[in-house]
């Protein structure tokens, strides 16, 4: 069965796919033990923006959770996330931005990262086992591949129940494994916004990488 939404869609509303992004100090090509993906850190008090001509995901599940971290005056605090895994992804023309405002003498500072601008996907941004966490979403269209909507949260990783994903993320994340969840075997996203709050990755892999800073500097969209 193949599922389409097409327009704007935001965390209200639930029904979304996430796109993965850039972490603003993003480890490029770095591969992480498959036990240490569960995200153990606090999220920062500074979320980021994304866009990417095309995603194109295979395993793929999303579920509900609260992210605990901080404000950047340091108080802890709670971000409400879509969280969206991945199996496998590629991203064509990926572009990540973080604005650092009130530095002294300075005062904002746009941090800018592209990269996979290629219609070649093997010069594209490409992730394994990849966890977003998603606080907004537009895109042009959404495509998925035999999807499954309303399965528990803590079933989408597990084969032997019908899993097609990677699963749950755990670590700091406020999540409840018998929630609500959706899951596909493909999802292919064009035209992409978002807005995140973390993204966590066994490897990830940004060809033709540029960083660029600017005082006052324009955001991805």
């Amino acid at each position: 069965m193949e599922s389409q939404v097409r327009g704007g869609t935001r965390w209200k509303r639930f029904a979304v796919v996430m796109v993965p992004s850039v972490a603003a100090t993003a480890c490029i090509g770095v591969a992480l033990a498959q036990g240490a993906l569960a995200a153990s850190f606090s999220v920062s008090g500074q979320s980021f923006k994304v866009t990417a001509d095309v995603l194109d995901g295979q395993g793929f599940s999303q579920y509900g959770a609260v992210d605990s971290g901080y404000t950047l005056t340091g108080e802890k605090t709670g971000h409400p996330v879509a969280v969206s895994s991945f199996k496998t992804a590629t991203i064509k023309n990926l572009c990540q931005s973080v604005v650092t405002p009130n530095i002294p003498l300075i005062g904002s500072v746009t941090l800018t990262l592209r990269a996979g601008d290629s219609d070649d996907k093997k010069q594209q941004v490409s992730a394994d086992r990849l966890f977003i966490d998603i606080a907004d979403l537009e895109t042009t269209s959404a495509t998925f591949g035999n999807i499954d909507i309303g399965v528990a949260a803590g079933d989408t990783g597990n084969p032997d129940k019908g899993g097609k994903s990677t699963g749950m993320k755990g670590g700091k994340e406020q999540a409840n494994p018998y929630g609500f969840a959706q899951q596909a075997d493909t999802a292919v996203l064009t035209g992409v916004k978002q807005t995140a709050w973390a993204t966590t990755a066994a490897t990830f892999t940004l060809p033709k990488l540029q960083m660029k800073l600017a005082i006052n500097g324009k955001e991805c969209y």
